[in-house]
């Protein structure tokens, strides 16, 4: 078990009221001490590129979502394989320290079971009772899912109890306009 000193802990527990559902903070090396400490880019400048992280062509016969939590990016592609859209994804951290486990988001392919609308909530967090938002949510294995989260708390790490959070309007496009019952979810590994 992983321990942490008791200013870090307080962090834990903010976190854990502040962020919602599947949220967290990556702790490769060691927590980080607020928010700011992931990287942030100027207002006047543009944002970066994150489906120039995704390669624009693979190998598929039908409509895919590639999570990508190496590079925090995520894509959809089309039948014939052409990245159609992307952007930022935040997958599951290294740890949870509510679950005191590792919270990565499942390495694999999946496919879409259950899709939400706009008022999608978490069942399971925050611990004990859920309620946090999860606005077009898109689950692809157990209580894991695709979906939108508020501006902030999609970071360029991944932070996650396990869910893909996305950008909010990434999230109902995808939901509206590309992803169905049984669509197929590829995360590729951490490393």
């Amino acid at each position: 078990m992983r321990r942490f000193k008791s200013s870090n802990a307080l962090f834990v527990l903010f976190c854990a009221f502040s962020l919602g559902a599947c949220s967290t903070y990556s702790s490769q090396a060691s927590p980080p001490t607020n928010i700011n400490e992931f990287p942030v880019y100027a207002q006047n400048s543009p944002p970066p590129d994150y489906a120039a992280r995704l390669p624009q062509h693979i190998h598929t016969t039908e409509k895919v979502v590639v999570v990508d939590p190496k590079v925090h990016a995520w894509g959809a592609y089309d039948a014939n394989g052409d990245l159609v859209r992307g952007g930022l994804a935040s997958a599951g951290a290294d740890w949870c320290p509510d679950l005191h486990r590792r919270c990565h988001t499942s390495v694999g392919t999946f496919r879409v079971f259950s899709l939400g609308s706009e008022g999608c909530k978490s069942s399971i967090f925050p611990i004990p009772h859920g309620g946090a938002p999860m606005p077009y949510c898109m689950f692809f294995n157990r209580n894991q899912a695709l979906h939108g989260s508020p501006p902030g708390h999609v970071v360029d790490g991944n932070v996650s109890h396990g869910c893909v959070r996305l950008h909010v309007d990434d999230a109902e496009w995808l939901r509206f306009n590309f992803v169905q019952m049984g669509t197929k979810v590829i995360v590729r590994p951490y490393s």
